[in-house]
């Protein structure tokens, strides 16, 4: 994408077009100036832009790789590759982001990082870099997703981070990140809080989209390196749409190549059985920014769900609610049962365990070899499976035998 684009869009109010913005009571805004204004200074300094090149490649071991999925390819068609951010440090795309946010926290001499997670991949990630900057951290999490994902839960415990169990509502994303925000309110002169996607109230859909550009930047020139030319198709599972956003950044003025954003279906599309946001939504406010929102009768946040924790939100980003109006992304969905089957079949078919909300872009690229069979499709795989094999196996059992 065109230098331009990521100069115009946010503009200085924070929107995208007709979505972001910063809904924020009075005491909040001077403290998101400051947060907006450190952004904007710092991670133009040549010191800052070197510290985190240096952390990428010696800490993180980036950049990772794209990976041709031959067997998976010869059974369905296409040519399907992976952009492999399950081999980033923490095994997910998300410690792109939070590298980048603790470090702008040291530099502004914050001593704690607050924040929300649901898979978990978020919070390890965040733990991961307080432990490496020496700070503080505090994760909030629902009780249903801590049962879910304990694995991550004890990841973040060992990495010294204070675990916040949230029990009001459905236990989820939307509930951890009521918590944290209220935990953040209460002590923002040391605290930062690092939102774990690209939501929230400007500047943190700018900032974490930033932070993820650089999977779409090695993506594109790995692609190119490998194939000689851009795929047909590019990939992303969207939840608040993250990872998406990272890989979708690097393509978006090339009209040759279709980009599809892999919502969850869940159980069904009824009120309450999925998190497809940008196919059921419309326009409304959450947390402090305007985007696409299931909402219910009373116009509140609807509830949501999805096998995939890290996919639960009622909302997503604001860049990708512009995109979806734009046409320059085609948002779909994909359900539990295709998931899982994914899940399988790509760790049986090439000895890669997805994380299931990956899963949800590998199954639906999965569709598009079968439909498109002289195309190529690359698929952001933004995380390992580790976190969800124990209640994959607990909930669906093993499959006797390979598809």
């Amino acid at each position: 994408m065109s230098e331009n684009y990521f100069k115009t869009y946010p503009n200085e109010e924070g929107y995208f077009g007709n979505y972001g913005g910063a809904f924020l009571p009075p005491h909040l805004e001077a403290e998101m100036k400051k947060i907006t204004n450190a952004y904007y200074s710092i991670s133009k300094s040549h010191k800052f832009i070197s510290e985190l090149r240096s952390i990428r490649k010696h800490y993180q071991g980036r950049p990772t790789p794209v990976y041709y999925s031959g067997r998976l390819s010869n059974k369905y068609g296409g040519r399907i590759y992976l952009k492999r951010e399950d081999l980033n440090h923490t095994g997910a795309h998300k410690l792109n982001h939070c590298m980048g946010e603790a470090l702008l926290a040291k530099y502004m001499g914050k001593t704690k990082l607050i924040a929300e997670t649901g898979a978990g991949q978020h919070g390890v990630a965040l733990a991961t870099a307080a432990a490496y900057f020496g700070l503080e951290c505090e994760i909030h999490m629902g009780e249903v997703d801590i049962k879910k994902e304990h694995p991550n839960v004890v990841r973040m415990e060992i990495l010294g981070a204070k675990v916040v169990p949230v029990s009001h509502g459905l236990k989820t994303l939307k509930e951890a990140v009521d918590s944290a925000f209220d935990a953040y309110v209460q002590d923002f002169d040391n605290s930062l809080y690092c939102i774990g996607s690209v939501v929230g109230p400007h500047p943190f859909p700018m900032m974490v989209r930033d932070f993820q550009r650089v999977v779409g930047v090695e993506a594109r020139e790995q692609f190119m390196e490998m194939t000689g030319e851009l795929p047909d198709k590019v990939v992303a599972c969207v939840g608040g749409g993250s990872n998406a956003m990272g890989l979708f950044s690097a393509f978006l003025d090339d009209d040759e190549c279709e980009i599809y954003g892999v919502e969850p279906a869940g159980r069904s599309l009824n009120l309450g059985e999925h998190a497809a946001t940008m196919t059921l939504g419309k326009p409304g406010v959450i947390h402090g920014f305007k985007c696409y929102t299931l909402m219910d009768e009373n116009g509140e946040p609807a509830p949501v769900y999805s096998v995939a924790s890290g996919l639960d939100y009622p909302g997503v980003g604001p860049e990708h609610s512009m995109l979806k109006d734009l046409k320059k992304v085609k948002y779909d969905y994909i359900n539990d049962k295709e998931t899982i089957d994914a899940f399988y079949e790509l760790s049986r078919m090439e000895g890669i365990i997805p994380a299931l909300e990956s899963a949800h872009a590998v199954a639906y690229a999965i569709k598009l070899a079968q439909k498109f069979p002289r195309q190529s499709i690359l698929v952001n795989l933004s995380g390992r499976g580790d976190k969800d094999i124990d209640f994959v196996v607990d909930t669906f059992g093993l499959p006797e035998n390979p598809k």
